[in-house]
């Protein structure tokens, strides 16, 4: 899978939580429709058959619009169905380890909030960091906010791309220009929309 800076733009991370009867598939095609440019798996209550079974329908899917398909924390799954990549945390498995389990080709994101997470995860082979939370956010309890200032600092501080992730709408986005990021990280802004196309287009507007 090739990946460039420019996949990050508007980068949709799923969640379960607003599905309302829908399948998480067809919420993801009305994004992938509307432009989104990377897409992330996320479960935490899911059991491992279900997991699996997700992944493969959402990697054929992200597929179809050649758009990058990454699995958020499991190391071990993202392997087994060939996602395009992974995400891990601080918390979760140092990222050189799962620079070893991948190999090389796949495309390796972690979180950080401080400019020496930052430069470890660069020289752990990460292919981009994802900072946050840039905004007060419901999607993770345990959040702590990260300043403009220190995203701006990480920004300058690593060579590889920077995302920005944490309560970012169509009406805060805009608050995030000029810091060096190479898009942003959403979950609710266009999974809890009524409307998804519309959100997704609105927020690609926004970030040209």
């Amino acid at each position: 899978m090739r990946f460039s800076k420019e996949d990050l733009l508007l980068y949709a991370v799923t969640d379960r939580h607003w599905l309302n009867g829908a399948r998480l598939e067809d919420h993801v095609q009305q994004a992938l429709e509307a432009g989104v440019t990377c897409v992330q798996l996320r479960e935490k209550d899911l059991d491992e058959e279900s997991f699996e079974k997700e992944a493969r329908i959402l990697k054929d899917l992200c597929a179809r619009y050649d758009v990058p398909f990454l699995i958020d924390d499991n190391v071990a799954l993202a392997h087994k169905v060939g996602a395009d990549g992974v995400h891990v945390g601080q918390s979760d498995m140092e990222a050189g380890h799962v620079r070893e389990i991948l190999g090389p080709e796949k495309i390796l994101g972690v979180s950080v909030q401080t400019v020496q997470q930052a430069l470890l995860a660069q020289e752990c082979g990460a292919d981009y960091i994802g900072v946050g939370a840039v905004f007060p956010t419901g999607s993770k309890a345990d959040a702590t906010e990260v300043t403009h200032e220190t995203l701006t600092e990480i920004c300058a501080a690593v060579d590889i791309p920077v995302v920005a992730i944490g309560g970012i709408s169509s009406e805060n986005v805009e608050q995030l220009k000029g810091s060096g990021i190479a898009g942003i990280a959403v979950i609710s802004a266009i999974f809890a929309a009524p409307d998804i196309p519309v959100a997704t287009r609105e927020l690609r507007e926004k970030l040209s």
